[in-house]
């Protein structure tokens, strides 16, 4: 909020401007004001004698709806009841709807709850636990690969086969796919063999598989070759899709091949093969 004293001086600094030939809106575009504002502010000056904002001290009506003191205490005396204290406010209103009782909305009782620093987490359930982004960074290749399935149509409705592939966050290189009717964790851990083999990797250096939550992502079997490969786990937040873009990033690409079949894959050797001339193509194009 600008000072009654910027005012007169803005004001006064304008009309030096003006006087001088310049243009009111370049003045006024220089001090960082609006025309109308500063013939709001001349008016005030004209008809107040003053161009101090009268904001700050007006005196503004109660509103009719507002809720007493009394009817805030009624308030948070139910909601710390035992039979409402671990209910939300979204239950807590049907709750006493359905024995004929209305005291306030939902979002009313979330407002006091949070004037009262009583908003955190209500329920017997476990809190919801904020896991912090999973960020990684690569200063040459088979320092941090990311990995991820997608689905292939096949040959009927409700079929799919299942690509798995690993790509290098430095590179982009594909260094691992294959093609397989289900998932599997057991699929990802040869998966995962043959790419330290393809890459020539030794199990001394450092290396993080990055993916998503899913279910092959967390197998036992899995989570046991990383480690006997001395290969760090790393899982995005649950249903955050862009923690793992540069996997959705290839397969984005993949799907919107001009070749690509939307209808379907008549085989399982028919999916394979596509895929193997996509990561061909990927290559030469992507100069890897």
């Amino acid at each position: 909020m600008i000072s009654a004293s910027d005012r007169k001086e803005a004001i006064m600094l304008i009309e030096e401007a003006k006087a001088s030939g310049a243009r009111l809106c370049r003045a006024c575009h220089i001090l960082g004001i609006n025309e109308r504002t500063y013939y709001r502010w001349k008016r005030m000056q004209r008809e107040r004698g003053s161009v101090s904002d009268r904001r700050p001290a007006a005196v503004h009506k109660v509103p009719r709806n507002k809720l007493s003191e009394a009817e805030r205490a009624k308030i948070l005396e139910i909601v710390s009841r035992p039979e409402y204290r671990d209910m939300p406010p979204c239950e807590i209103v049907p709750a006493l709807i359905d024995k004929g009782i209305y005291v306030a909305s939902e979002s009313t009782i979330y407002r006091i709850l949070r004037d009262e620093k009583m908003a955190g987490h209500r329920g017997r359930s476990a809190a919801p636990v904020h896991r912090p982004l999973a960020t990684h960074k690569a200063t040459a290749p088979n320092q941090v690969w990311m990995w991820d399935i997608t689905y292939l149509r096949g040959p009927i409705r409700g079929q799919f086969y299942y690509l798995y592939l690993i790509s290098d966050l430095f590179s982009r290189d594909i260094v691992g796919w294959e093609v397989w009717e289900n998932e599997s964790a057991e699929h990802v851990s040869e998966l995962i063999r043959r790419a330290t083999l393809a890459q020539h990797r030794l199990t001394t250096s450092p290396l993080v598989l990055h993916s998503d939550n899913g279910s092959p992502m967390k197998g036992a079997t899995m989570l046991e070759t990383l480690y006997a490969l001395g290969i760090t786990p790393s899982n995005s937040r649950p249903r955050v899709s862009n923690d793992n873009a540069y996997a959705e990033s290839i397969f984005h690409t993949l799907k919107y091949r001009p070749n690509y079949q939307p209808n379907g894959f008549a085989s399982l050797e028919e999916a394979r093969e596509w895929c193997k001339n996509f990561v061909t193509w990927y290559h030469v194009n992507a100069n890897i």
